[in-house]
Parts: structure tokens; sequence; C-alpha cells
């Protein structure tokens, strides 16, 4: 019988196993039958997929109508035209979305990076720019914008970008930044003002320590002392300003302890503990202990710095007895600790022992040999040896020692197999400062023989000039042109050494055996070369000549360009005609004479050049020809004459094929030329005259004459979206 009353609970233990409410939500979507998901939509036709993007947009366009202000909705509508190959429509999404909110930047990264995924870099390009001047304080719009200029290789592009940043005085990341492109293209004079324009903005210790820091790395020690001292003189003798100066006084006196320049470390940690409180000073006060430690005396140099960084070598060299950096380190802490002995006045027993221990350290280290015979095995081995020779002739002057080291690293290298040019040049100039000529010369003459490299030729023949042994410069520069006939530099420089002998038939004799040569590795320095020097001769029927010989051999815009401009240009009489005069005036310093240009005859060259691009089918080059011979006659002809250059222009236009993938008719974009369309489809060039005269007046407003082809191409920007319509509406292929 049940008596109405509720169950008793016997075990009130919790359960073993806890279930949380996470949990059967998991295990609730996990076991939930797959009968109920909703069925992915696979589409079969166009029709079908005209169907499914309308339905999508417009739920898009619903959801962003109702929400406006979301961002995301604009985004994923944008993101999703894009992934439909639908561009335009997905740029005509996001600058409606822009229109919304201008200053969110997620929306602007979104933008950009859909058209650098579809590599549309020049939109890229341009919606960085409007970012840029929109939101100019957002530093990731300035650094994307300049890091996809250096990825392009524009690097003047990311330089105007980092200017234009820069006028809004950034962080210091921007300036960093900009110093850092500076130095990746070795441009240390750039970076160098824009550390001044830095501390100009900032003038905070730090930017004034890493400027000087700068100029040390660059090995410019006196311009780093006049920027440390420029930074002490900043902060003057104000108390507080001192103490913030404290990274300036360490950073100035271990430059100059690097440098070597104890003396004038010591003054500058005097100067500075002079004018600064100890209880504020105890960061520099320890520098200071430990300089005198170390630069003090020569007991405690070798006690607390030379034992224990030998000790320190020592162990890293018994795990790798081939790390040659260890090695390097080594003997310049030996070699250091033997100049301080001679700077202190050792006796010539310390002298000794320090020179013992100093051979030694190169004994052990040139015993080491590279493992294999690959030569980048080799590379930092053999600087040992070389090292290890110049210690001996500089500092302990063994000439024969140093004569023997020389002969035993060359012995060590495996020749046949590689070869190391700057051993044997170093070895011969160390003969030729003991005077032993011959010695040299035949030393350079068994390299040559043995492993002919153009480093030894270049460097032999160096040596033979400096000596003023002109025929034996020849000679080399004869056995380096068989060794490498292709080598345009070495023709160019055997010319030059004649034309600086005065030797002009042998100059002009070495540029034609350059120009017959069936191969070369770059000829077009060799072909300007040539041109340069007939120019400075003042022989401008020989320069015609050559360029006559480049076009019909060539015919590259650059070299019609560079004849055309050549004519105009004036240049110096001849050589002859200059030294009769010369020896008629007295000897007083005059400008060289030069023959005029003749305008008339480079544009007949331009002409030709054009006519010949026009021919092969070029239109880019045609393009780029006509842009520098408009220039040229904006200096040198008529407002006709620029504007008939002008009326050459092209248009740009859609041209309409057949794929032959797909069967689809689809548009591109193409350069249309007049004159091509006059002498190729007479029809269409008459349609276009209309078609672009109509434009021009729908655009302006004011009725404009048929003048041609040439009065509409002028009246609308090549680029106007009326123009690209009014092209494409031919429905043909030109």
């Amino acid at each position: 019988m049940q008596d109405g009353r509720a169950p008793r609970i016997k075990n009130r233990a919790p359960a073993a196993i806890q279930i949380t409410a996470e949990q059967l939500l998991r295990e609730a979507q996990e076991r939930q039958d797959t009968s109920f998901r909703a069925p992915k939509q696979r589409v079969e036709d166009y029709e079908e997929l005209h169907e499914y993007r309308g339905r999508k947009r417009k739920e898009y366009e619903e959801r962003i109508r109702r929400t406006r202000g979301n961002i995301k909705e604009w985004l994923q509508y944008a993101n999703w035209e894009a992934s439909q190959n639908e561009f335009a429509r997905s740029r005509s999404v996001f600058e409606r979305a822009l229109d919304v909110d201008p200053r969110d930047i997620k929306l602007w990264l979104s933008y950009t990076e859909m058209e650098l995924k579809n590599r549309n870099v020049q939109h890229s390009r341009n919606l960085y720019d409007r970012a840029v001047t929109q939101l100019p304080r957002v530093d990731q719009l300035w650094f994307k914008y300049a890091y996809l200029e250096e990825l392009l290789q524009n690097v003047s592009g990311a330089r105007q970008v980092f200017e234009r940043w820069m006028q809004w005085e950034p962080d210091d990341k921007a300036w960093q930044a900009y110093i850092k492109l500076e130095e990746r293209y070795n441009e240390p004079d750039r970076a160098s003002a824009i550390y001044e324009r830095w501390v100009g903005v900032r003038p905070d210790p730090r930017v004034w320590v890493k400027w000087g820091k700068f100029e040390e790395e660059r090995q410019r020690a006196d311009k780093a002392r006049e920027v440390f001292q420029t930074a002490l003189e900043f902060f003057g003798d104000d108390e507080e300003q001192v103490e913030k100066a404290q990274a300036v006084f360490s950073a100035f006196a271990k430059m100059e302890t690097r440098l070597k320049e104890y003396e004038r470390a010591r003054v500058i940690y005097k100067f500075a503990l002079s004018r600064i409180p100890r209880s504020k000073s105890a960061g520099l006060y320890a520098a200071y202990t430990k300089f005198e430690k170390q630069h003090g005396t020569r007991t405690t140099l070798e006690n607390t710095v030379l034992g224990k960084r030998r000790i320190q070598y020592e162990e890293e060299l018994s795990h790798d007895g081939r790390n040659y950096d260890v090695w390097f380190d080594y003997a310049r802490l030996e070699e250091g600790a033997y100049q301080d002995l001679l700077a202190e006045g050792a006796t010539p027993e310390e002298e000794e022992a320090s020179i013992a221990r100093i051979r030694e350290v190169y004994e052990r280290a040139v015993a080491q040999l590279p493992p294999g015979n690959e030569k980048r095995h080799w590379r930092r081995y053999i600087f040992l040896w070389l090292d290890y020779a110049l210690f001996e002739e500089i500092e302990t002057k063994d000439y024969n020692r140093t004569r023997e080291i020389y002969k035993t690293a060359l012995q060590v290298v495996p020749h046949k197999v590689f070869t190391f040019a700057k051993l044997w040049l170093m070895y011969a100039k160390f003969e030729i400062r003991r005077l032993e000529l011959k010695a040299a010369r035949k030393l350079l003459g068994a390299s040559i023989g043995m492993c002919p490299k153009e480093k030894l030729f270049k460097g032999y023949i160096e040596i033979e000039i400096e000596l003023r042994e002109f025929d034996n410069a020849r000679k080399l520069y004869e056995k380096y042109l068989e060794y490498d006939p292709s080598n345009s530099s070495a023709w160019i420089k055997f010319a030059e050494l004649e034309s600086q002998l005065q030797d002009f038939p042998r100059t002009r004799a070495i540029y034609e055996l350059a120009v017959g040569q069936n191969t070369l590795s770059m000829p077009e320095i060799l072909w300007k070369a040539y041109i340069d020097f007939e120019v400075e001769e003042g022989e401008r029927e020989s320069a015609r000549a050559l360029y006559e010989r480049l076009v019909g051999i060539s015919g590259h815009v650059k070299v019609w360009i560079s004849y055309a401009l050549f004519e105009a240009e004036p240049m110096p009489i001849p050589r002859a005609e200059r030294e009769d005069e010369d020896e008629d005036e007295e000897d007083e310093e005059k400008e060289t004479p030069t023959t005029p240009g003749d305008p008339i005859l480079a544009r007949k060259i331009f002409q030709r050049g054009y006519d010949d691009l026009k021919g092969k089918g070029l239109k880019n080059e045609r393009v780029v020809l006509l842009n520098v011979w408009k220039t040229f006659e904006e200096s040198h002809g008529t407002a006709d004459d620029v504007q008939k250059i002008q009326g050459m222009m092209p248009i740009v236009g859609k041209k309409r094929f057949v794929d032959p993938e797909t069967g689809q008719t689809v548009e591109d974009h193409d350069l249309i030329f007049a004159d091509d369309e006059r002498d190729n489809n007479p029809k269409a060039y008459n349609f276009l005259q209309n078609a672009l005269a109509w434009a021009a007046v729908k655009k302006t407003g004011q009725a404009a004459p048929l003048s041609g082809f040439t009065a509409a191409a002028n009246t609308a920007h090549p680029t106007d979206d009326a123009k690209s319509d009014v092209a494409s509406s031919d429905g043909g292929d030109d």
C-alpha cells in the first residue's frame, strides 16, 4: 500500500560521472540523423546558376537593407561576389559599404585583399592610396601599402609611400621600417638622412643611440662621434636632461671602446659621472668599473678578460674544431693582447711569448682542414691562412715565414677542383712589396695556366697597369679573351685601356672584334660602350653607322629612342680638330667645342622606329616610343608637332573574340592606334571617329567638329568608360 509519502532517497552521494548541459547538447548534435539536415544544392547548368546567383543576391540585398550598418554582412556579400568571379559586382558592393562606413579598417583590408588575391595590382595600389589618404593614422594600412610596392620591386614607389607617411610624424616603428628599407637596398646615406629627420621629430635618447650605432656599423666613426656630440649638446647641462642622456653617454663610451679609443672612452665616462649624481647613475658607474678592469692595466686585462675568454674558446673548440668563427675570434683575442703589450711597453720576452701564442692559435686553426672538396666549406678556412700571413708580414715582419705560409696555403687548396683568386693575388702583391716582380709574374702566370678564373685575370691585369707595363696588360687581355670570348666587360676594359693610351685605331679594332662575336654575355653594354667611344671622339658619322648596324640587328625600342636622341644632342668636335685648336690657343681652361644636333634627323629616326615597330606588331613598344617622341617635340618642336604626336597615341578599347575552349564571346582590353584602324579597317575607323566625337559631346555638353580620330581621341581620356564602351561597340575582332 502507498501511504502518499514521497519515496525516500537512500544514497545521497554525487554520481560518479557528472554530465553537463554542454555535453548533452553536443551529443544531441552528433547523434542527429542526417535525414533531417538540409540537402546540398548542386548546380547543373547555367540557368540554374543564374537562378542561384539571383536568389543569393536577393538574400544579401535584403539582409544589408535590414542591417545597413553591419559591415560583416557587406563583407560576406562582397566576398561571395568575388568567389563567383563577379569582380565588378564585388567592387560595387565594397564601394557601397565604404559609403556606409569609410573609416572601417577591416573593410579596407578585405577590399584590397580581394584585389590582390585576383592579381589586380593596380586596383590594390589605388585602394591603398585612398585608404591612407582617408585614414593616415592607421599604421597597418601604410605598412601593407609599402610592403606591396616593395614586393613588386618598386623600391622608388615604396620610398614615396614612406615619405608620405613620415609627413604625419608616425611612431618609431614606422621610422625604423623606413630605415630598414634603405638598408635592404644598400642606401646608407638615405638611411642616415632619415635618422636625422627622426631625431628632429622625436629626440629621445634611444633614437640618438640607434643613429650613432648605425653610423658605427657602416664604419663611419667620425660621423658617429658627431651624432653623439650633437645629442649631448641637445640635452645641455640641465640635470634632469643629463639624467635622460645616460644611454647616450654609455653608448658613446662603448663605441670608443670598440674602436680602441680608450682615452676617449675614459674621458666620456668621467664627464658623465661628474654631471650625474652617483645615486642615479649606478648602471653607468658599473659600466665604467668594468671598463677600467678591462683596459686599465695589463694585469687586470690578462686576469679578467683574456683568461676567461681563452677558457671559453677552448671549450667551444673542444666540441667542434672546425668552427672557424671561433678560431677567428681566438686569434683576434691574442692579437689584441699583443697590441696592448706593445702599447704598455712590454719586455722582449713578453712580446715573444705573446707572438708564440698567436702562432700556436693560427697553426692549430689551419690544421683543421674542411671536410670534402666543396668550396663553400673552404671559404672561411682560407681566410685563416690570409690573416696568418698578414700578421707575420705586418706585425712580426718575418717575410720568409710569410712566404712559407702562402706557399703552404697554395699546396693545401685543391686547385683542380676549385681555387681562390684572392690567395693568389695576395701572394703576388706580397712579392711585389718585396720587389720580387719576376716571382710575382711567375706566380700569377702559373695560376692562370693551372686554374684560369675571371678574378685572376682582372687582378693580374690591374697589377700590370699599376706597374705601367701596358704591353703585358695587352697580352693578358688577349689570353683573357681567348679564355672567355663572350665576356663583354673584358672587351670593354681592353678597349678602354687602348683609348687611355691614345691608340684609337686599336680601340676601334677591339670593338669591331667584340661586336663580331657569335655569343656575348651582355651585348647591349658592349654596343653602348662602342657608341659612347665614338661620341667622345666626336665621330658622329661613325656613331651613326653603329646605330644603323644596331637597329638592323636588334630593332629594340630603346635602341631607336637612343638613336633619335643621339641625333638631336650636340657632341664634341673630332679629336683631331680639337688638338689643332689647342695648339693655336693659349693654355686656358675652356669648354670643349661641340657640334649641334639635328632635330629634323632625329624626328626622321623616330618615324623610322615607329614604322619598324608597327610592322612588327609591337603595340606597347610603340606607346613607349611615342611618349619619348612627344617629350622630344615639347623641347625641340612646335605646338603642331606635339599635337601630331598626341594624335598618334592609342586609345584603350575592348576587343571581342571567341574563346576556342569555351566557345563564348569574351572581351579584353586592347590598344587601338588610329593609323592601324585607318589602314586595316576603314569602316571601323570612320565609325570610331563619329562615336568618339559623340562621346566627347556627351561628356562636355558642347558640339565638336568631326575632325577625325585624333580630335576625338584628344577630347576624352583613354581610360574613360564612355570611350571603352564606344570602342567595344564595333562588334568585330578589330
